[in-house]
């Protein structure tokens, strides 16, 4: 009834996924995030248009001027940080600076110096650094006179 004695007699052959190719005009949505595991370490420098969730072992420097890093809960980073918001559920050894917020999580360390107008420590996060709250730029608003 449904045909299923016949074979597929397309002319054209079967796509396999994994060998196609993206195309290099392909545009990403603004929610494309990457996630390195945890088996891996990484010395260097790392730096990216896009989300990134770190999970592994990290040493060097990491600029992510637009854009969040997550340091995952078994990760174990020593590196300078530099990211519009930064989220730590795990180790970090390493100045912090970010351009929004910078989040210490239940299970998160900082182990250095963080800058950035907000910042939020979570019961049980820990911090060993100082702290530099930047003074708001005047807006508009605060010039009138």
């Amino acid at each position: 009834m449904w045909k299923r004695d016949q074979a597929d007699t397309s002319s054209s052959p079967p796509r396999n996924p994994s060998t196609d190719t993206v195309p290099a005009d392909r545009k990403w949505d603004k929610e494309s995030i990457v996630d390195l595991g945890k088996s891996l370490m990484i010395k260097g420098e790392l730096s990216g248009s896009e989300d990134l969730t770190l999970c592994g072992h990290m040493e060097g420097s990491i600029t992510l001027s637009a854009h969040t890093l997550t340091i995952g809960a078994q990760a174990d980073i020593k590196a300078e940080i530099s990211a519009k918001t930064v989220v730590i559920i795990g180790a970090v050894t390493g100045n912090v600076t970010a351009g929004e917020k910078v989040e210490i999580r239940a299970t998160g360390s900082v182990t250095g110096d963080i800058e950035s107008p907000r910042l939020v420590i979570a019961d049980g996060g820990g911090l060993c650094g100082r702290v530099q709250i930047p003074k708001p730029k005047p807006g508009p608003a605060a010039q009138k006179s």
